[in-house]
């Protein structure tokens, strides 16, 4: 496998290319679509009813991409979401928990029916349910990062 160069999050939101690596790593890993037919990453980041983030590849992976409901979710503006590293999104008693689920996601491609403990950036606690985390891998096989969807969540 080639080195792939660094996601840039400064402009994912609307990034058509990014949108392309989200969705087509997902319905080849998955097996399903992560956006219905004929919508597209302005859909995806300002519409969609469901969270999407995504972290990159760094030994530290830093969040490079939110959609809005995310955002909403994790109550970070985009800003500050993708200077984020990705471990902050769990207490850090919860931190091996998550370590687990990304190895396992590294070893198997995805998992689905996810369930984990987070916490907003105002310390509000919330539980991701039925999330589906899955490896960011580009048409030329080479790892991006991994990102991760969930439509329910609730206050722990």
């Amino acid at each position: 496998m080639t080195s792939a160069p660094e996601i840039n999050a400064g402009h994912l939101s609307a990034d058509r290319a990014f949108f392309e690596l989200l969705t087509s790593s997902f319905r080849r890993i998955v097996g399903v679509p992560l956006v219905p037919e004929g919508l597209g990453p302005d859909w995806l980041y300002h519409d969609a009813p469901f969270v999407v983030v995504a972290h990159n590849t760094d030994a530290d992976p830093r969040f490079v991409y939110a959609n809005k409901a995310g955002q909403n979710c994790f109550e970070y503006p985009w800003d500050e979401f993708v200077t984020l590293p990705s471990r902050l999104s769990a207490e850090l008693p919860n931190r091996a928990e998550r370590q687990r689920l990304l190895d396992a996601v590294t070893s198997n491609g995805f998992i689905s029916d996810y369930r984990g403990l987070r916490i907003a950036k105002s310390g509000r606690r919330f539980w991701i349910e039925d999330g589906i985390v899955w490896q960011l891998i580009d048409d030329g096989g080479n790892h991006r990062g991994q990102a991760a969807t969930f439509s329910r969540w609730k206050d722990a």
